[in-house]
């Protein structure tokens, strides 16, 4: 959620209005959004949140220039908890999710420093993203070590283009019986249908801001090619091509929920569309074979901001 950087208080109120609207009951933001100044916006529309409304917010990231800040130490932990409280304006974050894995750290002094926080109520239940999927069994072994509850929730990246939570990621989740929150249903805009197989991206958009995540990841020939299709597809039958992607990712019965980032009013519009769409077996064959079950339609491609860390020089 970037409000408090493309989208203003306005806008954001206007967003926050329609979704509760329509039934939504869950908002999910980190404290490195905009540099912290989407959670303070949050927190400065609370009182528009219908009561029972679920706060999900993360550590882990750099916080703006801030160079103290970032990683899974205890002490930052703590304190970066207790910034976020006060920038939500709350006693206490409903999901507090480690943004990112922090090979530097031990693993089981973060974990106790999320207990800490948990019998200080001043958490009532943690979760992860971006972690690989073979530390989803440590960390729920060094949680059960230390009488800490276990994760409930985890964050993958997860888009018909990129399917490679499904090889280890998800079926993890559902052994341990934790929701899975995906991101990045659009492929970063790959599949709204925007991006052209040839040619320049549009001014503004992602890519054309020269946005390294997207250029190293979705946007590349082999992506673009299967999103061209994606997108045929969906308007052949008179659908839009971004809502039939947020179809796909709903129909996986692992998902309990996908994260939107709308920036506008109509792009919230278009994301609770998408939940009226249809969908059915025809459009689930043809989709999925865009790209193998658990791999990436774009081989060798990774996010750079979270990189293998497998190969280290002796």
């Amino acid at each position: 959620m970037m409000f408090g950087d493309q989208t203003d208080e306005d806008e954001a109120s206007e967003i926050l209005d329609r979704y509760f609207t329509a039934g939504g009951n869950f908002v999910d933001t980190a404290d490195m959004y905009s540099a912290g100044a989407s959670e303070a916006m949050l927190g400065r529309l609370s009182s528009r949140l219908p009561e029972g409304t679920i706060i999900a917010t993360k550590v882990g990231n750099r916080v703006g220039s801030d160079e103290r800040s970032g990683g899974l130490s205890p002490d930052w932990i703590r304190e970066a908890a207790a910034r976020s409280l006060d920038r939500l304006e709350r006693k206490q974050i409903d999901l507090y999710y480690l943004h990112l894995d922090d090979p530097s750290q031990d693993l089981a002094a973060t974990i106790d420093a999320l207990g800490e926080l948990l019998a200080d109520h001043r958490i009532r239940a943690w979760g992860f993203s971006n972690f690989p999927a073979w530390k989803i069994a440590e960390l729920v072994r060094l949680a059960d070590a230390a009488g800490v509850d276990r994760p409930v929730a985890a964050q993958p990246l997860y888009h018909m283009l990129n399917r490679e939570a499904e090889a280890g990621f998800i079926p993890a989740c559902r052994h341990f019986g934790m929701s899975v929150v995906s991101y990045s249903p659009l492929a970063r805009g790959v599949l709204t249908g925007k991006y052209a197989t040839d040619g320049a991206p549009p001014p503004g958009s992602r890519a054309g801001r020269g946005d390294k995540r997207i250029l190293q990841t979705e946007f590349r020939p082999e992506t673009l090619q299967q999103a061209a299709a994606a997108a045929e597809y969906a308007r052949e039958s008179g659908r839009n091509p971004a809502h039939l992607a947020i179809r796909w990712v709903l129909a996986n019965d692992a998902v309990t929920s996908v994260l939107a980032g709308p920036r506008t009013v109509s792009q919230i519009e278009g994301y609770l569309e998408a939940l009226k769409t249809r969908y059915d077996s025809a459009d689930e064959e043809m989709l999925s074979s865009l790209c193998i079950p658990g791999k990436s339609a774009a081989p060798g491609a990774f996010d750079p901001k979270y990189p293998p860390d497998g190969r280290h020089l002796r």
